[in-house]
Order: C-alpha cells, then sequence, then structure tokens
C-alpha cells in the first residue's frame, strides 16, 4: 500500500514499523508538512495486533487510546478489542492518506554523513534525513534457555502462537508467566473448557482491576507516575487490600514488592480479566516456577514434575534490536533504547525510538504524546 503524500523532500523521513506507534508518528509529520514513509515489514499495518490472541482487548480505555488526529469511534465500547484496533489503525492509514510500503523489511541503520541510510529487503540502500524505530515492543517471542528443553518430549509453544482455546478443549494445560498474558490465556482455557488449566509463577504479580466503580486503572496510572515511588507504593498497597481479594491459600500472596517499585523495574500489575475468579474457583491451579524439563515431564522449582499435554510459554519478547541498531551505541544492557520519544542519543542526532516503554499510564496514550513530540522535533530541526 503506497499513497503519495503532500510534500516531498528529497530525503524523507523513514518510520520503520507500521503499528500504532510508527503510524502515529508518520501523521504528526504529515501535519506538519513532513513527508514520512512507513517501511512495514509485513503485507499490511497493525501486524502485531493481526496476530494476538482473539480475547485480547486494550486494558486502557477507548477514549485515552486515540492517536493524533482520530478518535476510536464509540462503536467499539470502553475496552477496544484486538479486531477492532486492527480496523482503526487500517482506517488511521487511511484517513491520513499515510505513504505506506509493506513487504520491506529494513535490516541495519547506520549514519552517512549528516544523513542516515538503511538497508532494506532486496538490496535497498534508502536515505533520510531522519529515522524513527517503531518495530514494536513485543517483537520477539522469547523462550528461557531452560534446561532439557531442546529434548522435551511433550507438546509447546510461545503464547505468541495462541489465538483461542478451542484446541486446548478437555486438555490439560501448563501456563508459564504469570503477567498480563499469561494471566489472561489461563482464564481463556478456563472459560473455552480446558479440562485442567496451570499456571507457573516465579515472581508474584500486582493484581489490579481494571476499572473500580467506574474509574479505570488507567487514570489512577496517570495521576500517579510522577509521585515518588514510595508513596505510590503505599498508595497501591491501599488500593490492592480494597479492591483484591487475598489469594494467598490459592498459591497468590500479596508481593512483598510495592506495586510502583516493580513498575519501574518494567513488572507491569496484572488487569485482572477473570483470573482472581478463576483462581478462588480453583479452576487455575498456581504451581511454581519452571526449572527444567524431563523427557516428557515439566519440572518445578520446588521438584516435583508435572506433566501436561500442553505448555503455553508467556515468557514475554525480546526487542530485537541489536542487528538493526545495536552497533550505533543506543541499546542498554537489556536491548532496550537508552532514549525514547523526542529525546536522541547525543552520537546519532536525527535516529528517534517510539513504543519501547510500558507505563502504567497506557502504551497507546503514551506513543501519541511521543508522536506529537517527535513530530515537533524534525520539523523544528529542518527548518534551522
Amino acid at each position: 500500500m503506497v499513497n503519495t503524500p503532500h510534500s516531498s523532500p528529497d530525503h524523507p523521513v523513514y518510520v520503520i514499523g507500521g503499528g500504532p506507534g510508527g503510524l502515529a508518528v508518520a501523521a504528526s509529520l504529515r501535519a506538519k508538512d513532513v513527508r514520512a514513509v512507513v517501511l512495514e515489514k509485513s503485507d499490511a499495518v497493525g501486524a502485531s495486533w493481526r496476530s494476538h490472541y482473539d480475547r485480547l482487548r486494550l486494558h486502557t480505555t477507548r477514549r485515552l487510546s486515540a492517536l493524533p488526529g482520530l478518535p476510536i469511534p464509540r462503536s467499539f465500547g470502553r475496552w477496544v478489542a484486538r479486531a477492532d484496533i486492527v480496523r482503526y489503525l487500517e482506517k488511521y492509514a487511511e484517513v491520513h492518506e499515510l505513504e505506506i510500503v509493506t513487504g520491506v523489511e529494513v535490516s541495519r541503520v547506520e549514519r552517512a554523513g549528516d544523513q542516515w541510510l538503511l538497508h532494506a529487503t532486496g538490496g535497498r540502500q534508502l536515505t533520510g534525513r531522519a529515522v524513527v524505530v517503531a518495530t514494536g515492543y513485543n517483537h520477539t517471542p522469547r523462550l528461557p534457555e531452560w534446561p532439557g528443553l531442546e529434548a522435551y518430549g511433550g507438546e509447546i509453544a510461545h503464547a505468541s502462537a495462541y489465538r483461542n482455546p478451542a484446541p486446548y478443549a478437555g486438555r490439560d494445560v501448563l501456563v508459564v508467566g504469570a503477567g498480563n498474558t499469561g494471566a489472561e490465556i489461563a482464564a481463556d482455557l478456563v472459560e473455552g473448557g480446558a479440562a485442567r488449566v496451570r499456571l507457573a509463577v516465579r515472581t508474584v504479580p500486582h493484581i489490579v482491576r481494571r476499572s473500580t466503580a467506574g474509574w479505570p486503572a488507567q487514570r489512577t496510572g496517570i495521576l500517579v507516575r510522577r509521585l515518588p515511588v514510595r508513596l505510590v507504593d503505599k498508595l497501591g498497597e491501599l488500593m490492592c487490600r480494597i479492591a483484591v481479594p487475598d489469594l494467598s491459600e490459592h498459591g497468590l500472596p500479596r508481593p512483598d514488592t510495592g506495586l510502583y517499585s516493580r513498575v519501574r523495574q518494567g513488572a507491569i500489575p496484572v488487569q485482572d480479566v477473570g483470573l482472581i475468579d478463576a483462581v478462588r474457583r480453583g479452576k487455575v491451579e498456581i504451581v511454581g516456577a519452571v526449572a527444567s524439563f524431563d523427557g516428557d515431564k515439566v519440572v518445578l522449582a520446588d521438584g516435583s514434575a508435572v506433566t501436561p499435554d500442553a505448555v503455553i510459554a508467556a515468557t514475554g519478547y525480546r526487542r530485537g534490536l541489536e542487528p538493526l541498531v545495536g552497533h550505533l551505541g543506543v541499546l542498554d544492557e537489556r536491548g532496550r533504547p537508552v532514549t525514547h520519544g523526542a529525546r536522541t542519543p547525543r552520537e546519532t542526532p536525527g535516529l528517534y525510538f517510539t513504543g519501547f516503554t510500558n507505563p502504567i499510564s497506557g502504551m497507546f496514550r503514551e506513543m501519541a504524546l511521543d508522536a506529537e513530540k517527535i513530530a515537533r522535533r524534525i520539523a523544528r530541526t529542518a527548518t534551522r
């Protein structure tokens, strides 16, 4: 899909990735008469949202999740479904007449004088005045290097391959990982008729209600994110004691570290969309972390072993940025960009990153804010 922009300088701004972050930046740049070309490796925008599990909905409200220049339709409801996010992103690209080139993957970005050189599919070499990397927070599925995994004789799949519970009806399933994805998949399996569902927990998560008396958790996240960490930890503990039952007798004690302290370390609270009820009813059994694999058995941290029919590993993703920009010294020890939004590393002016943080105020909201900041910065530097 290629649309003609309304301005065409010699070297455009290249936006790598056609997800919400990339589209938001491109639209914000176009609004400032700066030509932006979105390079998307798949055949359509919103590729990651197309491949997420069917049940998924935004954990942030429709009103606070819109990208610049286009509200999300009210008909999509307060908590927007995965399929409707895809529809929204398609409409967003159409309304803003974005210049999008699909089927092109950028493998490496490097500085070329005062420009940027992009190495892309088919030997292409593209020169841009600036580059915005928006390849996504959930880029490369990550499986821990569990001992014995390569020789495991059972069925195992990363959560990225999970779509719905139908293939697991009547089966014994072990879900590994108690983040939002693992918690929701476990609840989905229960509702979809799995015979037994166990959830392997390494670190007890903070669980929050998606909304309390109509007040969304996202709004609380926005209000407290600039408050002192210790204060927010105290407030979070109070809120959880009021709104979330003690699940200690079911294997989920209250965490011994503060909610916001965890957030600052990259661990977002689990928003309850059915897990609490499933655990209380004994439909989701909490077990220890996976330690290793032994033949067709899964060995847990306490030394016990289970033999599920299937294992779903909700063990997260890597950003996968090393081949693209790792040589530029712009990533930290965990492979994350050292800057985001309108800030650029001093050694690499004109290189921007968006969508690589996961704040409690909402990723879509932060990408929308970052997009406008990036566009203002690029437009301003272009006039110097």
